[in-house]
C-alpha cells in the first residue's frame, strides 16, 4: 500500500468518525431518542470498526474507479461523493428505514440522508486530494 492509499484512508476515518460521533450522539440525539430506535448503549467500537473497513476499500478502490490526474480533480471528487454517497445511503438509510421499528420512517430518512450528504461532501474532495498525482 502506497502512501496515496493511506491518506485516502485518513481522508476517509478522520472526518467520519468525530462527524458520525457528533450528528448521531450529541447534535440530534434527542430526535434519534424520540425515532426510538437505539439501544440504551451504543456500541461504539461496532461503529468505528465498520468505518475502518469502509475507509480501506473506498481508499482501494479510489484510483481504480477514478481518475487521480491533478485536472481531473473536480470530476473524480464528484463521481466519489455520486458513486460512494449513494451507495452509503442504499446500505444506511433505505434497509434501515424498512426493516427496522422507529417512530417516524420520514425523520430517520431526512436525518440520515441529510448526513450522508454532509459526510460526502467533506470526506470526497479530501479522498480526491489523497489520491491525485502530479500531472
Amino acid at each position: 500500500m502506497n502512501k496515496a492509499f493511506w491518506l485516502g484512508f485518513a481522508a476517509y476515518l478522520l472526518p467520519t468518525f468525530p462527524l458520525g460521533y457528533v450528528w448521531h450522539l450529541r447534535t440530534f440525539a434527542s430526535l434519534y431518542e424520540r425515532l426510538e430506535m437505539y439501544r440504551q448503549d451504543v456500541i461504539i467500537p461496532f461503529g468505528l470498526a465498520a468505518m475502518v473497513i469502509q475507509g480501506l476499500l473506498f481508499s482501494w478502490l479510489y484510483p481504480k474507479l477514478f481518475s487521480t490526474a491533478r485536472q481531473d480533480y473536480l470530476a473524480s471528487t464528484l463521481g466519489f461523493a455520486a458513486v460512494f454517497g449513494i451507495l452509503a445511503f442504499s446500505f444506511a438509510v433505505l434497509p434501515v428505514a424498512a426493516k427496522y421499528r422507529m417512530t417516524s420512517v420520514r425523520d430517520f430518512i431526512v436525518l440520515e440522508t441529510a448526513f450522508t450528504i454532509l459526510q460526502f461532501a467533506i470526506v470526497a474532495p479530501l479522498m480526491a486530494l489523497a489520491h491525485r498525482q502530479a500531472g
